[in-house]
């Protein structure tokens, strides 16, 4: 049941992320949605949808390779 909803949390904004590039692809072939008046802005709202997306999805592999040692964090240095 947990990894359901695991994957089900990383399945959410693997879809933002793809509607984010096709927001993009469309207003580069101005395909522009009712919604979305402008190429400009449709294509600004793609690149935020797309950074949200992949942003959420690397955090999580991130910090679930922190938790298991798997990645080891920069060491700080002493000035």
């Amino acid at each position: 049941m947990i990894r359901i909803i695991a994957v089900t949390i990383l399945i959410i904004p693997g879809v933002f992320a793809a509607f984010g590039i096709k927001l993009m692809r469309d207003a580069l072939f101005m395909q522009i949605y009712p919604i979305l008046f402008n190429a400009g802005l449709q294509f600004i709202v793609g690149l935020i949808l797309f950074i949200i997306g992949v942003g959420f999805i690397g955090g999580f592999v991130v910090h679930r390779d922190r938790k298991k040692n798997l990645v080891t964090r920069p060491k700080r240095r002493k000035s």
